[in-house]
């Protein structure tokens, strides 16, 4: 532990004792901005704090090179390294001298990522992007499915007591909803919204991002790091971040530092968001909640849910010849774009004959009307449902 930090633990305890001997107890969050990085120079810092400070929120706490307007704030004076930033960012963290921090770059242990925060532009509506950086799992589908359990946790640290989530149309979407339901099933409190196209359903298009149809997305880490990005500069070209609070807080099954992240393309006002965005988790107590979160999570099944999902697949397949063929005009929707070939063949399989194609919102499968039911019932019987 660095003499600043054990200063700083020193003065937390004798202030500590002086409430309770006044019997007053005026303690602050303090949240912590790291602010060497940025592209675009160190005025976007000063802007972003001196903002904070006239909200007076919570204590604002600088960790970084020696500016000449630093000294208006608690100061940690450190290199230009941000090795050494962040390192002393832990310390804080880790000692309570910080309940949270802002920074450019921090590298994440695998199994956490980020869970990112905009408002979107059609009806201005805060959406939580789940995932925006980091690892959660090796496996994209795993790491869906944790990921939607790190949103609904940050949600609720939020204030949102009962948060919806959906699932961004991409490629894994059937398979993670199949393993939510399961885990929702299995006794886990899990709210779906819907889509606001006309046909509904968990799975989200683009419109439904733009429009905030859910209070969670649930998607890859790299989709979401693009999605955050476009949120955040579309309206400036690109190379200036001004919409939005960051890339937000690194968080996974055990994680407890509130570590909140911005980009170095991060202008003052996103900056400042993703500052306001560390104090309300920190107000919300997040490593509680997401504590919390996979408890119950667990004991509806998580782990083996995800083993199911990261098993490898048996290489040898049975040859299926298809049945007679019929007219098939009937779609059968929500079959997982991978899985579509194999759904197909477990209904030859069934003496059902089926054509897969591609439908308006994704993948379908193509049957006779009169077998419309008894496929359903095949699909879901093999999973494909």
């Amino acid at each position: 532990m660095s003499d600043q930090v054990k200063q700083t633990v020193k003065k937390v305890f004798e202030d500590l004792a002086t409430s309770l001997e006044t019997g007053r107890m005026e303690s602050r969050i303090k949240i912590g901005l790291t602010i060497d990085g940025s592209e675009l120079g160190m005025d976007v810092m000063k802007q972003a704090a001196l903002a904070i400070k006239k909200k007076n929120l919570f204590d604002l706490v600088l960790i970084g090179s020696n500016v000449d307007w630093a000294t208006d704030f608690d100061h940690y004076s450190t290199a230009d390294c941000q090795k050494e930033a962040a390192d002393l960012m832990e310390e804080l963290l880790d000692s309570g001298e910080l309940q949270g921090c802002v920074t450019l770059h921090y590298n994440f242990p695998i199994g956490v990522s980020t869970v990112g925060k905009v408002v979107t532009p059609a009806l201005g509506r805060e959406l939580f992007i789940a995932t925006t950086t980091g690892t959660t799992s090796g496996n994209r589908n795993e790491a869906m499915v944790l990921n939607a359990i790190n949103g609904i946790a940050v949600a609720k640290a939020c204030g949102i007591q009962q948060p919806s989530i959906g699932i961004l149309n991409i490629e894994g979407a059937k398979t993670v909803e199949r393993s939510l339901n399961e885990l929702q099933e299995n006794g886990y409190e899990l709210t779906f919204g819907e889509s606001q196209r006309e046909d509904g359903g968990k799975v989200l298009r683009g419109n439904d991002l733009l429009m905030g149809s859910v209070d969670v997305v649930v998607c890859d880490s790299l989709t979401g790091n693009i999605l955050m990005k476009l949120f955040s500069a579309y309206s400036s070209g690109g190379n200036y971040e001004t919409l939005g609070a960051g890339y937000g807080p690194g968080i996974g099954c055990n994680y407890d530092r509130n570590i909140c992240i911005i980009s170095r393309a991060s202008g003052a006002p996103v900056i400042a968001n993703a500052l306001e965005y560390a104090y309300e988790l920190a107000k919300g107590k997040l490593a509680k909640i997401s504590y919390t979160e996979y408890q119950k999570a667990d004991q509806a099944g998580l782990k083996q849910i995800c083993a199911d999902l990261t098993a490898t697949p048996a290489t040898e397949k049975q040859e299926v010849e298809p049945p007679a063929k019929e007219i098939v005009t009937s779609e059968i929707a929500g079959i997982e774009i991978m899985e579509l070939d194999d759904a197909v063949k477990a209904l030859w399989a069934a003496n059902i004959y089926a054509e897969s194609g591609m439908g308006c919102t994704g993948p379908i499968v193509l049957v006779n009307e009169k077998n419309v039911q008894a496929a359903q019932d095949e699909l879901k019987k093999a999973n494909y449902l």
